[in-house]
Formats: C-alpha cells, sequence, structure tokens
C-alpha cells in the first residue's frame, strides 16, 4: 500500500529546503536560473546513496551530471555518447570524472551468473570487463576483494571508454583539456579516492587504434 502521507512530505521538504537556501542566500535562485558553467562532468552510478554535488562539497551549477547502472561508458549508449558531447563541445568542461563506488549492486549482479531479463545487455558489457581482467581477478582468493577491485578496474576501463571518444580527444588535441579521471567513492566513511590515472599516457597508448585527430587509415 502507498503512504500518500510519504509523497506528500517530498513537497513540504522542497518548501524547507527553499526557505533554507533563501535564508543562507537571498539571490540562490537567481544566480541558479543563470546559464550553467560547470568545469566537472561526473559520470556516476545510478545508486541513490551517491550524489555528485554533495560527495563532491560543489554547489548546483558546478558539475554537469550524467548517472546510470554501474558509471558505464558504452560506445552504442547515446545517451553518455550525448551528455559527452554537450559537456565538452558545449560546456567547456575542464575535467570528465568517472566515479564508481565500493558495494556496487550493478557490479555485483555481473559477478552472478543468473538471468536478470532485460539488464542482461547491460550487464554483459560490466562482463566483458571481467572477461580483460580474468587473470587478475581470478587471482583475488577472497570475494569481497575480488568485488571491490573489479569496481575499480571497472571504473578505471570506463575512463579509457571516454578517452577513446572523440570529443575529448579533438577538444584535448585543440586545447589541453578535458582532462579524465577516474575516482571510486567509499561508502563506509564517504572518501573519495582518486585511481591515479595518467591521463596523457593513457591517451598516448590508445592513439595507434583510436586516435581520430591525425586523419589517416591504419592500413597506411
Amino acid at each position: 500500500m502507498i503512504d500518500n502521507n510519504f509523497y506528500e512530505k517530498v513537497f513540504a521538504a522542497n518548501q524547507h529546503w527553499i526557505k533554507e537556501r533563501t535564508a543562507e542566500d537571498p539571490d540562490f535562485f537567481t544566480h541558479l536560473e543563470e546559464e550553467q558553467n560547470p568545469d566537472y562532468l561526473y559520470i556516476g552510478c545510478s545508486d541513490s546513496r551517491v550524489h555528485a554535488n554533495e560527495i563532491m562539497g560543489l554547489k548546483p551549477g558546478q558539475v554537469f551530471v550524467h548517472r546510470n547502472i554501474a558509471n558505464m561508458v558504452i560506445n552504442t549508449d547515446l545517451n553518455v555518447l550525448s551528455v559527452i558531447n554537450y559537456a565538452v563541445e558545449y560546456l567547456d568542461v575542464k575535467y570528465i570524472v568517472v566515479c564508481g563506488h565500493y558495494n556496487c549492486g550493478g557490479v555485483q549482479a555481473a559477478m552472478q551468473q543468473l538471468d536478470y531479463g532485460i539488464l542482461n545487455p547491460w550487464l554483459r558489457c560490466i562482463r566483458d570487463v571481467y572477461r580483460l581482467h580474468k587473470d587478475e581477478l581470478d587471482k583475488i582468493e577472497d570475494k569481497r576483494q575480488r568485488f571491490r577491485r573489479f569496481i575499480e578496474i571497472n571504473t578505471y576501463e570506463q575512463c579509457l571508454n571516454v578517452i577513446r571518444t572523440g570529443e575529448v580527444q579533438k577538444a584535448f588535441h585543440k586545447k589541453g583539456y578535458p582532462r579524465v579521471a577516474g575516482w571510486i567513492y567509499d561508502l563506509h566513511d564517504g572518501t573519495l579516492n582518486d585511481l591515479g590515472i595518467d591521463f596523457e599516457k593513457e591517451l598516448e597508448n590508445i592513439r595507434e587504434i583510436y586516435d581520430l585527430t591525425k586523419g589517416k587509415s591504419l592500413t597506411e
């Protein structure tokens, strides 16, 4: 049974939030309706416990956000590709952050040999990451540690997928940004952990096959 009072509480909470914001800054909504100029594109998980602005300590308007199950960047997903295009070419973001989180339900589901129906094609993309790193992951006997390491590896691989996009390559070649970073959010204590991606090294590594700035054929 649905609790209608619970639903109505959302609108009451909204009014309370408005009062708090305007008490702190009378011009809060005047500034908010102005054109956004975020420096960050955040690609994260849809998990209800992880919210970009809060964990980054940023205000509304400072981070452009895309979220999906397990923070995936899939080259046939027009949703995430459109977000990257808009962030790079129109918002002129300086950083693209792919943020995974420990205890991710999407990654956990991909580690199980179960039929999830409509989710199967999406989970297969996560399982493809496991396949690429199977030797390393299978050596980790502790299942919890293997789960955590898989989350880190998956986030790293999604960062590489961002680097492979034409918009990022061309923008960095022309302007020197955006740079791509990978983070892991720890639900246990709220910390953000930087995976330490060497962006320029990774960009150089993918250029032989994925470089779109030279205008030549791989068969030349």
